[in-house]
């Protein structure tokens, strides 16, 4: 009995090992095929659900398309010399894919303070791209060779920076004609809005010839394929699509002129433009307050800021701003008054210490001079000489003629290519009556023949004025392209002015130098001039100061207006100004400081 009951139970016992060993097989093999069921379904997600896109995370990893930027075209002045140009700096970009939104962020505060840029700055950069992006993204230009060698010992705390060599903008004159040349910067999202064609990236013109000319400057951008391994290094080049540069251009101003222009007006408000009288291309054209376009070319910093918001207004080009011409519109009134009709070019008129009009007083310099002629009358700038030409011709003709001369929309500001520029106005009574809803009294027509009262004329349209007057009478048209000069497009327009007209005008403006306001220029050290100074009255401030000239008297070649803001007398302020630009068109002399008068 005990034999069976043990032989039973050692079956019984065997029987349970061997389902248990089975049931743990079971198992066992369950688990297996779980894991390789997990494997398989992630192996065919991984292959056919997600293949592609992990087969263009792999080749992004591996390959790269890099832009390329294009050097910009430089800017040279009519001999050649160079006003902007280009140089090699290091520029900082990242590559957005390398790192998570919250990466970068960290990264970011870690750069701040080696670019020296805000934290946000660098976060805005990336977004704009987007963290998925295969492109790079500039975050800094100009690189300090400081921020450099820190970058480069910290560069494992990076991932997914890279510092390239690129070229940037460079105005080696510094300021020098600044309102001429403009800035450029970065185009911002307004930019590529508005153009889609721009890459990422590229640096466009904002004002002046720079903006004007941004598409024949900018040149295209090319592509560079490189291989890389897991760690972001560079490989090998794969392939390349060149960069196009940008063409170089070629502008009429004269390095030496402009130069002068800006010495001598110095620190005082104002503008100074010099003409060729019979082509119409700017020489110079100078405005102060200024600023340094190379400013731009980097982060702006606070007080380069400040001083770009001062009340002086820096950016402003006061060459194409409007300015009262007080003596210098003169002759304006002596070509109305001839050539209305109502007066001939040897007319004489007495003058005395005053007039009276609608019961007030106009008053002369001095006590008068007498019964003179026109040549006279713009010697000695006698107001009441044309007051009474101005009275009798009247306001239409007086506008008519201002037009005809180059002030107002005559002059194209348009074709000029600059911005931020106004035209001058001399309006009739019926354009008083539409503008200030007043009429017209005769002390505005006697205000209006000495360039006061609602004339306003801009520096620019004082050259253009009295270049006309040089030249026989042919209006012309100002330009900053040596590629348009001797053009059709700009083929002085003929006034209809009398050889007569012209004659005695120029004959005037000559007595000017030779014995009256403007004597100073007569000094032996160029070839006789000539001229008329003009100050301009402007309430609870001191007068400004005006004069326009050309030269030689005879056979002209160059026309100048000058303004200085303030400045009192034009013989004083402003007639130096244009003594020394005469010294360095004829002479080759520079001044080494401004020509302000103690």
């Amino acid at each position: 009995m005990i034999s069976q009951q043990f032989f039973s139970s050692v079956v019984s016992s065997g029987d349970r090992a061997h389902r248990s060993q089975v049931g743990r097989a079971i198992v066992i093999m369950l688990v297996v095929t779980s894991l390789i069921g997990a494997c398989l379904t992630r192996l065919a997600q991984l292959q056919l659900v997600e293949g592609d896109y992990h087969q263009q995370r792999a080749e992004e990893n591996r390959i790269r398309l890099v832009p390329v930027p294009a050097a910009r075209g430089a800017i040279l002045d009519r001999q050649g010399k160079i006003l902007a140009a280009n140089r090699l700096s290091r520029s900082v970009y990242v590559w957005p894919q390398e790192q998570s939104p919250e990466e970068w962020y960290t990264t970011a505060t870690k750069l701040a303070p080696i670019l020296k840029l805000p934290v946000e700055n660098i976060v805005e950069r990336i977004e704009q791209m987007g963290y998925r992006s295969a492109m790079p993204v500039r975050v800094s230009q100009n690189l300090s060779q400081e921020a450099f060698v820190a970058l480069g010992e910290r560069a494992d705390e990076f991932p997914g920076l890279e510092i390239r060599v690129e070229t940037s903008r460079q105005y080696p004159q510094g300021s020098l004609a600044a309102h001429v040349l403009g800035y450029i910067s970065e185009a911002n999202a307004e930019d590529l809005k508005a153009h889609p064609e721009y890459p990422m990236g590229i640096t466009i013109g904002k004002t002046g010839i720079e903006r004007a000319l941004n598409d024949y400057l900018t040149g295209k951008w090319g592509n560079l394929l490189i291989e890389v391994n897991a760690q972001g290094e560079e490989l090998r080049e794969l392939g390349m699509r060149s960069p196009e540069s940008g063409k170089s251009v070629q502008l009429t101003l004269d390095l030496a002129v402009q130069k002068t222009a800006e010495i001598a007006l110095g620190d005082r408000q104002g503008a100074v433009v010099a003409l060729d009288v019979n082509t119409g291309a700017i020489l110079a054209m100078a405005s102060h307050s200024t600023f340094d376009p190379n400013i731009f070319t980097r982060p702006v910093k606070a007080a380069e800021w400040e001083h770009l918001q001062a009340p002086e207004n820096p950016l402003l080009n006061r060459a194409l701003q409007g300015y009262p011409p007080g003596s210098t519109f003169k002759i304006v009134t002596a070509a109305a008054g001839i050539e209305s009709g109502t007066f001939s070019p040897d007319v004489m008129l007495a003058t005395s210490s005053y007039i009276t009009v609608g019961g007030f007083q106009f008053h002369e310099h001095s006590g008068g001079y007498g019964t003179i002629g026109i040549r006279d009358a713009l010697a000695y700038s006698s107001n009441t000489f044309f007051y009474q030409m101005g009275l009798a011709a009247g306001p239409e003709a007086i506008s008519k003629w201002g037009k005809l001369l180059g002030i107002g929309t005559n002059t194209d500001l348009e074709f000029l290519g600059l911005d931020g520029g106004q035209h001058g106005s001399i309006p009739t009574p019926e354009e008083k009556q539409e503008l200030y809803g007043q009429p017209w009294y005769a002390g505005d027509t006697v205000t209006m023949a000495i360039g006061q009262g609602l004339v306003l004329v801009t520096p620019l349209e004082l050259a253009v004025m009295v270049a006309t007057v040089a030249n026989g009478g042919n209006r012309i048209k100002p330009h900053l392209l040596t590629s348009q000069t001797n053009t059709p497009e700009t083929k002085p327009i003929p006034t209809g002015i009398a050889p007569e007209t012209i004659a005695v005008i120029k004959e005037g403006l000559t007595a000017v130098v030779q014995k009256g306001t403007a004597r100073r220029l007569n000094d032996g050290t160029i070839p006789l001039t000539a001229g008329k100074t003009g100050t301009s009255e402007v309430i609870g401030q001191p007068s400004h100061a005006l004069y326009v000239a050309f030269g030689p008297a005879v056979k002209p070649e160059i026309a100048i207006a000058v303004v200085v803001e303030n400045g009192g007398y034009g013989g004083v302020a402003a007639a130096p100004i244009a003594h020394e630009i005469f010294k360095t068109y004829f002479n080759g002399t520079t001044p080494k400081t401004s020509a302000a008068t103690p």
